[in-house]
């Protein structure tokens, strides 16, 4: 069996970004046997029954994917169910309690004044004339940073849902359905876009596969009229 990490963030198709997922959110999945689906809901939930699968030998090649990304989740199914849940409960806790040690500045060094908010610095490289035109605006080069990414992300929001669509559905067809007739084809429809003729493709894909497939594939052809 094969897993990988998982993606601790949601895709937001309103505002088109990638954001930290919330307790309801985050862990949404759906768990394939071969082509078979064998769960799909919260990870611990599927965790829990793909781990009974396990346990009976009625589950020989699992794989478990994040329904937003499409990236496989990594699960331990080590040692007894409440092992596996409990090892899974202590992931979210830490996700969402992350330690002080992992804040770039300690709370008790922080003085009075307003809360940093979340901004972490990264180093960005502009040409001259880009640095003086940002010192130029109101705020600074900072807020004029922050002013033009937010526009960027509204100006190009349905653009990068559809793109981040495209993307989590190829990442899924690729694991699942690399080696089926129509794959080829399929992904070239897929990116064209030309929802006519992947649907075609897909219909001919096993059953479970293939309603993953549409399910993944609502956000991924954008507005066709």
């Amino acid at each position: 069996m094969l897993f990988y990490p998982d993606k601790n963030q949601l895709f937001d198709h309103k505002q088109g970004i990638f954001k930290a997922m919330s307790r309801q959110d985050r862990g949404l999945c759906t768990a394939f046997d071969g082509i078979r689906c064998i769960a799909s809901g919260e990870l611990q939930q599927v965790a829990g029954k793909v781990k009974k699968l396990i346990d009976q030998g009625d589950a020989l090649s699992v794989l478990i994917f994040d329904d937003v990304s499409s990236e496989l989740v990594e699960v331990d199914f080590r040692g007894t169910r409440e092992d596996v849940l409990k090892s899974l409960e202590h992931r979210i806790l830490m996700v969402e309690s992350p330690s002080e040690e992992l804040s770039s500045e300690p709370a008790s060094q922080r003085g009075p004044g307003r809360p940093k908010l979340g901004v972490v610095p990264r180093e960005v490289t502009l040409l001259p004339r880009h640095w003086e035109w940002l010192n130029r605006q109101p705020g600074g080069a900072s807020v004029a940073l922050r002013k033009l990414v937010e526009e960027a992300r509204r100006m190009n929001s349905e653009r990068d849902t559809i793109r981040s669509s495209q993307e989590s559905l190829y990442r899924f067809m690729s694991a699942m359905a690399g080696d089926l007739p129509g794959f080829e084809e399929a992904a070239r429809a897929l990116f064209a876009p030309d929802p006519e003729q992947f649907d075609g493709r897909v219909a001919l894909w096993p059953v479970d596969i293939r309603e993953h497939v549409r399910k993944l594939s609502v956000h991924a052809f954008g507005n066709q009229e």
